[in-house]
């Protein structure tokens, strides 16, 4: 039975998949010609006769992914014909190789490229109707049904598979597992006392996972292409942005629909995508990165949140304009460039935001404008940017996307301390409080991204280098809750968690995973420790 279909079916999600190998090149030409109209309605029939089943008459998908373009975006077209072609091992993606021939398969995997017109809609029924309770609240204990510290956790992420694993920090060894959606994006996140988690999905499905009971507890699909969740501190409120619609989707703790809001500028004369959304607790409110209008958005989680006023008013003590409620609205924050990323200050009052291009900004959330520039290049990555103290002073670091650098910042005159050189352009930077290192890798390079670097936080020199074999992915370290001890990712599908001694940084073991992708502290996350993303 398809659970998107029965309240009552089991936790069995998105199992129709698409996976990562390569393909032959004589497919991929084929593919990557010019798709006659025959052949495209060729595709149609096929696409209805051998994958509406799974993935939805309209491709906005069912058991199986949403077959868009804005959604198959990290899945390389080459890929994509391997999966029909081959099917995929330990899931219900049957090979389609003796069924249809090589101009067939190119013709049905142009079509899942193609954009669909007019571009598909999730309305607020579409939401309400998405949503699954799959357990009873009242039938979950209200302790931990295991001995672990619940603080103490790991969320893994294993993209391999499409499970998640519940890790025991004090152990390190896995307590627990279970299947997720497909592609969760954009890191779980979790209530403060740690109890409960929330993930995303590229296809927009928000889970709610209870980890002292380990079970899932219920979900709804808040849009069709998503790109992450962020969730108040007492897991009353669920911000979800999307790319597909333009909407920023607000739900309660329980995953009903709050509402769902259109994103456009002031005038509501140009839509946009939304970038990210982040909660920040000091302000009882969410921000979100619009992508493609410049503008910063805080909406308001407190019910006792000022009035928000819209348009001209003539006197603010005499009320002499219009205004909308606080709560669940946006209050606007007009700049000149789009923010793609963002990181935020400790007090929160401060966006640290970067575009697409490298322009980089400094936007203070009270005053509602820019402050400063940030001198920054290539394409930062600020959403995974850390802070500690050096000298007196506070400094924030980033990675960078197409730059072999990581950028110290001090955050007082947003100046630049050090460029410190890497070995490529990297993704996560992290670190702990209880730590002198902060790990960087080059995971975006070709060469070296088999390669984990270790900055001295005073010194800001390199002084370790971390390597898995040539060709493989080593990447996303994580600290146990006392920082002793440091989990990167070996990123492959025969892969692990390789932990090291956060002192030494000898390695200690290795706990197999299938494509771990990130791995999330409960108490690292909750408590906003410095040296993880938040």
């Amino acid at each position: 039975m398809n659970f998107l279909r029965s309240k009552a079916a089991t936790f069995r999600p998105s199992t129709r998949l698409f996976a990562v190998p390569v393909l032959l090149a004589a497919v991929f030409v084929a593919f990557s010609s010019s798709v006659r109209a025959d052949d495209s309605d060729m595709a149609s029939r096929h696409y209805q006769q051998y994958c509406a089943s799974c993935h939805g008459g309209n491709r906005l998908g069912a058991s199986g992914p949403a077959l868009l373009p804005e959604n198959l975006a990290r899945l390389r077209k080459e890929e994509a014909l391997e999966v029909i072609r081959d099917g995929r091992v330990a899931t219900q993606m049957p090979a389609f190789d003796a069924t249809l021939k090589a101009d067939e398969i190119a013709a049905l995997g142009a079509l899942i490229y193609t954009p669909v017109v007019p571009a598909p809609k999730w309305s607020e029924a579409d939401i309400r109707a998405s949503r699954i309770q799959h357990v009873d609240p009242a039938t979950l204990a209200a302790k931990p049904v295991f001995d672990a510290d619940p603080m103490n956790l790991f969320v893994v992420v294993e993209g391999g598979d499409h499970h998640v694993s519940v890790l025991d920090g004090d152990k390190l060894e896995p307590i627990h597992r279970f299947a997720s959606r497909l592609a969760l994006h954009g890191g779980p996140k979790f209530t403060k006392d740690g109890r409960f988690v929330f993930f995303g999905s590229r296809d927009g499905w928000v889970t709610k996972y209870d980890l002292w009971n380990l079970k899932v507890v219920a979900e709804v699909r808040a849009g069709i292409n998503t790109r992450n969740v962020a969730v108040s501190p007492d897991g009353r409120h669920v911000a979800v942005a999307n790319y597909l619609p333009h909407t920023l989707v607000l739900l309660d703790g329980d995953l009903n629909l709050l509402k769902s809001i259109d994103v456009t500028d002031r005038e509501g004369k140009r839509s946009s995508r939304v970038s990210a959304v982040y909660e920040a607790t000091p302000r009882n409110a969410f921000v979100a990165a619009l992508k493609d209008v410049p503008e910063v958005w805080e909406i308001s989680y407190d019910p006792t949140a000022e009035e928000i006023p819209i348009g001209y008013v003539h006197d603010y003590k005499l009320r002499e304009g219009a205004f909308v409620r606080g709560y669940l609205n946006p209050r606007r924050t007009e700049l000149t460039q789009v923010l793609d990323d963002f990181f935020f200050t400790q007090d929160y009052s401060t966006v640290l935001g970067a575009s697409r291009e490298g322009v980089g900004q400094v936007v203070n959330l009270d005053v509602r404008r820019k402050i400063a520039d940030l001198p920054l290049d290539g394409m930062p990555h600020l959403g995974s940017g850390i802070t500690w103290e050096w000298q007196g002073r506070r400094v924030m670091a980033s990675t960078n996307l197409k730059a072999a650098e990581v950028t110290v910042i001090d955050l007082e005159d947003w100046s630049v301390i050090k460029r410190i050189r890497t070995r490529g352009a990297g993704f996560f930077l992290r670190s702990h409080e209880n730590s002198r290192y902060a790990f960087v890798d080059s995971m975006m390079s070709r060469d070296a991204k088999n390669i984990l670097q270790v900055i001295d936080k005073q010194t800001l020199e390199i002084v370790r280098e971390l390597k898995a074999p040539p060709g493989q992915t080593l990447a996303h370290v994580e600290f146990t809750r006392d920082g002793r001890y440091a989990l990167a990712s070996l990123w492959e599908m025969d892969g692990a968690l390789i932990v090291y001694d956060a002192q030494t940084l000898e390695e200690v073991k290795r706990i197999p995973m299938k494509k771990p992708v990130g791995k999330y502290n409960v108490w690292n996350k909750t408590m906003r420790e410095e040296g993880t993303s938040h």
